[in-house]
């Protein structure tokens, strides 16, 4: 259970106790999760409690009572320690471990993870001007649309089409008519060549003017497809290293047990910077269905971003440094880099973008 995770569980417990009578207060847009502070105990703690005492007229050690029993009920969850003024702190079920099962699903559909059949037997036309970026919009929503089990085909306007109107929606025989009309690009973007003039003009929203410009050519952390595709090779260089070292992925547990030696400091808590890939990677196949949905690739690129920037901290954790040996920590760290590795690459696809093994 990630933090987050945690966060809207506490949230969950908070409304309930609310709902049943327990509890009159507000209930907060959010609650913070953090390592537990002096006198604490297990992996993390809240002080939901302390915040919500005032307004529910209650001791904060009543607060945290009343939550306590929701709480250890949760799934993830195997105990809750009330301590202080009226912290509250949890120590994780590690039997269940959904990154662990997040991994396993990965590595198993490899890059068919996140398709389905949200669209299952609709046929859509797309309707496109004869413009480079509307081409290249049209190009990404056809391959989109086929991994939620739809079919797209693309005309020009002017065209030969037979349009009926239905409620006020156009439709073509046999599927549903859509206008794709992007903000047209300023400018012939090949001279970046394919794949930065296909991600210049797919990573805005349609509605935004792209800007063709050799910012999308440079090697630097500004440069969103840079990151992206730099995340994609370091995932392949680790594995081109963990073979030099005599290892291969394995799903696992991510931390050092107590019999492993010489963990550097950096990456004594690995499992807490894996933590912030769950939700990047478990939201994947929801964000391919709404860019299929609403024809909208610009979901997909930049949710792209958002995994390459959860991934790349991680990485530093993933081979044995000084004088570590190769474990079962670093076989399951590689197999989260590689199901990592599996997402970027699999979306780059969808857009029409080379994942180099190499950068």
């Amino acid at each position: 259970m990630t933090p987050v995770e945690l966060s809207r569980t506490v949230l969950h417990a908070v409304r309930c106790a609310v709902d049943e009578g327990q509890l009159s207060v507000v209930v907060p847009e959010r609650v913070v999760v953090s390592e537990p502070g002096a006198g604490g105990c297990g992996e993390y703690a809240t002080n939901v409690a302390l915040q919500l005492a005032r307004a529910a007229g209650k001791p904060p050690r009543t607060v945290a009572e009343i939550l306590r029993p929701r709480l250890i009920a949760a799934d993830g969850i195997e105990d809750v320690v009330v301590t202080g003024p009226g912290f509250l702190n949890f120590r994780l079920d590690r039997r269940a471990d959904p990154l662990l099962d997040l991994v396993r699903e990965i590595r198993g559909q490899g890059r068919r993870y996140g398709h389905g059949d949200a669209l299952a037997g609709q046929v859509l036309t797309l309707r496109v001007p004869y413009e480079v970026r509307a081409e290249v919009v049209a190009d990404a929503v056809v391959r989109i649309v086929a991994t939620q089990g739809g079919r797209a085909t693309v005309e020009h306007r002017g065209g030969r089409a037979t349009v009926q109107h239905h409620g006020g929606r156009a439709a073509v025989e046999h599927g549903e008519l859509v206008d794709l009309r992007p903000v047209p690009a300023p400018e012939d973007p090949a001279p970046l060549g394919p794949d930065a003039a296909r991600w210049a003009l797919l990573h805005p929203a349609p509605h935004d003017r792209p800007r063709i410009t050799a910012d999308h050519l440079v090697q630097r952390e500004g440069n969103p497809l840079f990151r992206v595709r730099y995340a994609h090779a370091r995932v392949r260089s680790l594995g081109r290293g963990a073979a030099r070292l005599g290892f291969a992925a394995e799903p696992g547990p991510l931390d050092a047990s107590e019999a492993d030696t010489a963990v550097t400091p950096a990456c004594r808590t690995p499992a807490l910077r894996a933590s912030a890939l769950h939700t990047p990677l478990s939201d994947y196949p929801r964000i391919l269905t709404a860019a299929a949905t609403h024809r909208a690739p610009d979901r997909l690129a930049r949710h792209l971003v958002t995994v390459a920037d959860a991934v790349l901290p991680f990485l530093a954790c993933v081979l044995p440094i000084g004088e570590e040996k190769p474990s079962a920590a670093h076989r399951a760290r590689l197999a989260l880099a590689e199901a990592t590795g599996t997402v970027l690459a699999g979306g780059l696809s969808l857009l029409g973008i080379d994942a180099p093994e190499h950068l």
